[in-house]
């Protein structure tokens, strides 16, 4: 059963919205990453899979609006993204007292009907704890390549286009390589080729706002013109370089498939 009217509760001040789904909670994107301390909405999204996450129309007071909204394996990938103190308290209360009532009623209610019996209250219990352990185990599954990006993209430092190439890689949606990241950062606008070789340089306005970085080598003499010359600087990528190379490769991606 779908129910596209929005069902929301309170958490700490902060109202969550929910929608059925096929019989199965899904919850406003923007509700839940204001919670858990993402920037934006998208950054939050941006780090699940598509069935995890889709676009829904759903009733308001002022009428139907398309609303970004993500299922319960896609929140618990979701908080285990966020750095907020709060996100590990944010998931018990909706897995101990929301999701029960939702599955239950088809709403939350924070007085939820009482089983009759006893083999009822077994049931409901066994019900409601296989759909956690199943979405919980589906989360951790989507989290790995992510949790891996994630540590990598907190070093710091700098790193060369192969080195970057292959970092990127480690995220799972990413396949990538030296030439094709070149290609890519030249179609951002952060490089071009320049010189009688073609070299590749970084435009100044990348190395000012810290997302690349140009080393100068020494000048060397070319044995065949017996002059001195200054060979091709080299570009390195910085962490901050890496994190917006990372959102925006998978921004490509989704738009092509959504194409």
């Amino acid at each position: 059963m779908n129910n596209n009217s929005l069902q929301p509760f309170e958490f700490n001040g902060s109202e969550v919205r929910t929608i059925l789904v096929d019989d199965e909670p899904w919850f406003v994107a923007s509700d839940v990453a204001k919670i858990l301390g993402y920037r934006m909405a998208s950054d939050m999204t941006r780090r699940l899979d598509e069935e995890d996450k889709g676009t829904r129309s759903v009733r308001t007071p002022s009428g139907e609006q398309q609303m970004t909204v993500i299922n319960e394996p896609g929140l618990y990938v979701a908080v285990l993204g966020s750095h907020v103190e709060g996100a590990k308290k944010f998931k018990r209360w909706v897995t101990a007292d929301v999701l029960p009532a939702i599955r239950k009623s088809g709403s939350y209610s924070v007085a939820p009907q009482v089983p009759q019996s006893y083999a009822e209250a077994l049931r409901e219990l066994a019900s409601s704890v296989e759909a956690r352990e199943l979405a919980e185990a589906r989360a951790r599954e989507l989290e790995a390549p992510a949790r891996s990006w994630s540590v990598l993209a907190e070093a710091h430092g700098d790193y060369s286009v192969d080195e970057a190439a292959k970092m990127l890689s480690r995220d799972d949606r990413i396949t990538t390589g030296r030439q094709r990241l070149f290609g890519f950062m030249e179609s951002l606008g952060w490089i071009y080729r320049h010189g009688s070789r073609n070299r590749w340089h970084a435009y100044q306005a990348q190395v000012d706002c810290g997302r690349l970085v140009q080393k100068m080598s020494a000048a060397f003499l070319n044995t065949r013109t017996g002059e001195m010359e200054n060979p091709a600087p080299t570009i390195r990528v910085t962490a901050k370089g890496l994190e917006e190379l990372h959102k925006r490769i998978l921004e490509v991606q989704e738009a092509n498939h959504a194409a």
